[in-house]
């Protein structure tokens, strides 16, 4: 229906989301904001036993004709939440009332999928995300990804050195910076610390970093990080758009697919054969920073992607 809004779903305090709030409100049309960070003490919510009984802010929202999820910030430990003092001051209640913010919050996405909102990107693919999962439904679907292993076995992590030769580690979930295995990560006293927490160890992949972004299925862009770090992220030299081989595109817009996201940013990088192979798939991927490095556009795409859902019904 023509009249059903676009939301944002994140804090117009984050730039990816006001960016994409600015451009499709550029485009003639005045989204709703779900946002996050404001519920419960500042946003006004309410919903009804009926799917489409949502009023966010005094306005029935009903069902979106599409919805970009920049975030929820349904842990106290989430990027871009501040919680510190709350947690300081009593952790369990501040741990169950996060859990009761993110239910209702959960259940209002949950609500406008059922109801057949677009999504950028669903809830519903959440577990897909989960990165020894993601990567191993890309595996099973026959798409290149790096040897990969997570444990908290000191005994595996010497097998798979000893396998792959040059291997590096980062957190299962992502956050730190990856960094590649020495000599000295391999003692009994460095590996008792994975008794802590497991890590995720993988093959190091020589190639350049490689970006993508796909959006409905297409390739808006590949873009090229110039880095002489093993983690590019607060390292590049430079950004350029590159063009990607036929066969890579279609293997990148392939893993989109299985792993359900109408938009992301996804990393690949070549192995010491010159094989691209699919390191993740990012479900809110940033894009502000690449495209003024860059000089490419990738919110406009994302705002007409959104858009495209007006006057659709079940799209």
């Amino acid at each position: 229906m023509s009249d059903s809004p676009i939301v944002i779903v994140g804090s117009l305090q984050d730039p990816h989301a006001a960016a994409v709030f600015e451009g499709v409100r550029a485009r003639g049309c005045e989204p709703v904001v779900l946002d996050a960070q404001q519920f419960p003490e500042d946003l006004p919510i309410a919903l009804g036993e009926a799917p489409e009984d949502i009023v966010i802010a005094g306005r029935r929202v009903g069902r979106p004709a599409a919805v970009y999820v920049r975030s929820l910030y349904q842990s106290p430990a989430a990027y871009g939440v501040d919680a510190d003092e709350a947690m300081k001051e009593d952790w369990r209640r501040t741990t169950l009332a996060f859990r009761e913010r993110s239910t209702l919050l959960s259940a209002i996405l949950l609500r406008w999928e059922a109801l057949g909102a677009a999504f950028y990107n669903p809830t519903g693919t959440a577990h897909n995300i989960t990165k020894p999962y993601q990567i191993a439904l890309l595996q099973a679907a026959g798409l290149p990804v790096p040897a990969t292993l997570w444990t908290n076995d000191p005994a595996a992590v010497r097998r798979f050195c000893d396998l792959h030769g040059d291997v590096v580690y980062k957190p299962v979930a992502g956050g730190a910076a990856t960094r590649k295995v020495e000599a000295k990560d391999l003692v009994d006293e460095r590996l008792d610390k994975l008794q802590a927490a497991p890590v995720c160890f993988q093959e190091l992949l020589p190639g350049d970093d490689v970006r993508v972004y796909v959006i409905d299925g297409a390739v808006v862009c590949a873009l090229r990080i110039v880095t002489d770090a093993i983690d590019f992220r607060q390292n590049e030299q430079r950004i350029e758009p590159i063009a990607l081989d036929d066969a890579v595109a279609r293997e990148c817009v392939r893993a989109a697919e299985i792993i359900g996201l109408r938009y992301t940013g996804m990393d690949i990088k070549a192995d010491r054969h010159g094989r691209s192979r699919i390191l993740e798939l990012n479900p809110s991927a940033m894009f502000l920073g690449f495209e003024a490095r860059a000089g490419v556009d990738i919110r406009g795409p994302l705002c007409d992607a959104l858009l495209a859902h007006r006057g659709r019904r079940g799209a």
